[in-house]
């Protein structure tokens, strides 16, 4: 974890402080980086609005650490702009040093020093205070920012390994917080907590943030982490980003096979389109906004397909995978061929399809269920 300090006030236009409105501000452009010939950003443009916060989410291997390490100045990019607040940090023949950028950086383990108390790791990115009156202002400080994360001032004399992995986070994230960044970077920054823990430490984390107004950029590999952390999700992909949006838009409108399958479990079906509905095998289906027509592939979400006693759709369970808050219920559908298919594979008895339910209703096997569609499907082109 590195936290950085702002830079000296300067009469070059290039560094002088930007308009209050623009503060926290985050324009990338263009980012492109190899590593020994492998190419690992090919382009990357990317626009982060003033105190919000933006997922970026991908596979193992698409670039996301290393975006996040260009825009906190550990790296230099082959090609492109980090733009912060309005004022250019790299691209050309500009470069701000990582200390001098206003970015705080929590890495995935929270690097705190361990031969430092709490107290000591959160006052080390301070300006360094002399006499009294200033390590007594240092401590007021400290003890703010324990209040400000919800950590208890007892917790202040301990050292790391004397906390939880949960603690040791929010330590970083007060020393981080420290020096008042205008953007805020986490690097899998929760990945290595349990799951419970994880969720109310990101819950703390996020809200502190966001009452701070500090602009935050998470990298992640978790889609539920980016969905309900975020207010804009770009998902990466091969070193790209292949959509960037509201977490709504991505997981229900997703902009390929890829993405969908990526950000949740997806009901892919063979379909034919002619107008604003498809044929396939569960009938009928409204669809969302698309030129496309003839052959195509849709895509629902499970829980889009409700179980309804008077539903159109027939199916008999063929397995329940029982998950406490719901049950992931795997069918084999029975509805016969429907009218207006073009071809007897899109609407073929014994389609296999997933469905979710709430925990309270448990299907046995074998048994019938009636089911019914909300909301609409996407249709995507169909596989080669």
């Amino acid at each position: 974890m590195t936290s950085t300090a702002r830079p000296h006030a300067s009469s070059d236009p290039a560094t002088a402080t930007s308009a209050p409105a623009e503060r926290g501000r985050l324009e990338v452009a263009g980012l492109a980086k190899s590593f020994g010939g492998q190419q690992v950003l090919r382009g990357v443009t990317l626009s982060v609005e003033p105190g919000s916060t933006t997922a970026i989410v991908g596979p193992s291997g698409s670039g996301k650490t290393t975006l996040l390490r260009l825009i906190a100045g550990f790296e230099r990019a082959d090609a492109g702009t980090v733009v912060l607040s309005g004022r250019g940090l790299a691209g050309g023949d500009q470069w701000v040093p990582a200390h001098h950028r206003d970015v705080g950086y929590v890495a995935q383990d929270g690097a705190l020093f361990p031969h430092l108390t709490v107290s000591q790791n959160i006052a080390f990115g301070m300006e360094r205070a002399t006499g009294a009156r200033g390590r007594s202002a240092t401590r007021t400080r400290v003890a703010e920012l324990l209040e400000m994360v919800s950590l208890d001032a007892a917790l202040a004399e301990r050292r790391p390994h004397e906390i939880s992995g949960g603690q040791q986070q929010r330590v970083a994230l007060a020393r981080a917080l420290a020096r008042e960044p205008e953007l805020m970077l986490l690097d899998e920054s929760f990945s290595a907590l349990d799951a419970g823990l994880r969720v109310a430490t990101r819950r703390t984390v996020g809200a502190v943030l966001r009452d701070a107004g500090i602009t935050t950029v998470l990298v992640t590999h978790d889609q539920a982490e980016a969905l309900s952390f975020a207010d804009q999700v770009a998902v990466m992909r091969e070193g790209l980003l292949a959509q960037v949006d509201s977490p709504l838009e991505v997981y229900t409108r997703p902009v390929d096979r890829a993405t969908a399958e990526f950000l949740g479990d997806a009901v892919l079906l063979e379909a034919w389109v002619d107008g604003d509905s498809a044929s396939c095998s569960l009938g009928s289906v409204p669809l969302a906004p698309t030129t496309l027509r003839g052959r195509v592939q849709l895509m629902l979400r499970p829980e889009q397909i409700r179980v309804d006693e008077h539903g159109p759709i027939r199916g008999v369970v063929l397995d329940t995978d029982y998950f406490g808050p719901e049950s992931t219920v795997r069918l084999e559908l029975t509805s016969g061929r429907e009218p207006g298919c073009e071809t007897s594979t899109l609407a073929r008895e014994g389609q296999v399809i997933s469905i979710r339910h709430s925990s309270a209703f448990i299907a046995a096997r074998g048994t019938e269920l009636r089911l019914r569609l909300e909301g609409e499907a996407i249709a995507f082109p169909p596989k080669p």
